[in-house]
């Protein structure tokens, strides 16, 4: 896949395309069904199947108070996008100079003269343009103009009633529920971040962790002890991972991410890892002392090992 930072990076000769346009935050279970619409249209005409996306959450300009935290950071939706097999992403950075653009200059500008699309994708609830002056049928009858059709997205409603949307799989994370969250995103929960020198406590009680630096990217779940996997250069290790404050000791910062590499001691420090979270396993407890804790780790172990499908050790 090719990824175009600002219209400007789209070479003249690019080919007619096939585009949808959104922020893809996760690039969830809704968005990949998107993505599969785009790609058989444009197989069918020939055309170039394009994502338009942005470098932020519109909000996080326009209303920083009221701006979810994102999913995924910028890099890991394009390796998401990346592997949907789409020709190309289009990266748009959602400054003032964007925000300002009045809808038909956006659409002339980046949609025609741009990435000469011959096919819209968008969701019956978007806006573009300054102050979301545009609208799906505003973009529709741009479209007659410019000679593009535009197709409204049906939702993907798993449950028959809500449909996917990064607010719900915020909500599911946000209560450690990654199970659900992997339904409606279509892969795992993960984080990536460089391991860092932490405390030592782990090492201290035989269970040494990979602390992952504060500026992790992606969402991190709920406080608590997930099963999950830590890659580390492609290769996949399995993982009891420790998220939050570890209560049993002072001192510690909050949200800190640790893993647990199963069966082997590897140095990880100053890797640039992913962890992924398959399921919880429990919340965070204050241990009264050193031994409950330490035995309540072998716990986390085992069922992680049975979480994971794996042979008892």
């Amino acid at each position: 896949m090719k990824v175009f930072n600002g219209s400007g990076a789209v070479p003249a000769d690019w080919p007619a395309s096939a585009v949808s346009i959104g922020k893809f935050d996760g690039v969830h279970a809704g968005h990949r069904a998107v993505i599969a619409e785009l790609k058989t249209l444009a197989r069918r005409e020939g055309l170039a199947a394009v994502v338009v996306t942005f470098d932020r959450h519109p909000l996080a300009l326009l209303n920083p108070d009221k701006c979810p935290a994102e999913l995924v950071s910028v890099q890991q939706k394009l390796d998401l996008l990346g592997g949907t097999g789409i020709e190309a992403t289009v990266v748009l950075a959602f400054d003032t100079a964007l925000s300002s653009l009045p809808p038909e200059d956006f659409v002339r500008d980046i949609l025609v003269n741009t990435l000469h699309a011959r096919h819209v994708m968008v969701g019956r609830d978007f806006r573009f343009g300054a102050h979301g002056a545009g609208d799906a049928d505003l973009l529709a009858e741009l479209g007659r103009r410019y000679g593009f059709d535009v197709r409204l997205i049906d939702d993907v409603t798993p449950l028959g009633e809500r449909r996917v949307s990064s607010t719900w799989i915020r909500e599911l994370l946000s209560d450690g529920d990654v199970r659900a969250a992997t339904r409606l995103l279509g892969h795992t929960p993960t984080v990536r971040g460089m391991v860092v020198h932490g405390a030592a406590r782990g090492r201290e009680l035989g269970f040494p962790t990979a602390n992952l630096a504060p500026e992790a990217e992606g969402l991190i779940p709920a406080d608590g002890v997930y099963a999950g996997w830590l890659t580390d250069n492609g290769v996949r290790h399995p993982a009891a991972i420790s998220i939050g404050n570890n209560p049993t000791f002072d001192g510690v910062p909050q949200k800190q991410v640790e893993a647990y590499v199963l069966d082997q001691e590897i140095d990880l420090y100053d890797h640039v890892v992913e962890v992924a979270f398959v399921e919880h396993i429990r919340g965070m407890v204050a241990f009264t002392g050193i031994e409950p804790l330490i035995r309540q780790i072998e716990d986390d172990v085992v069922k992680t090992r049975a979480i994971l499908q794996l042979p008892p050790a």
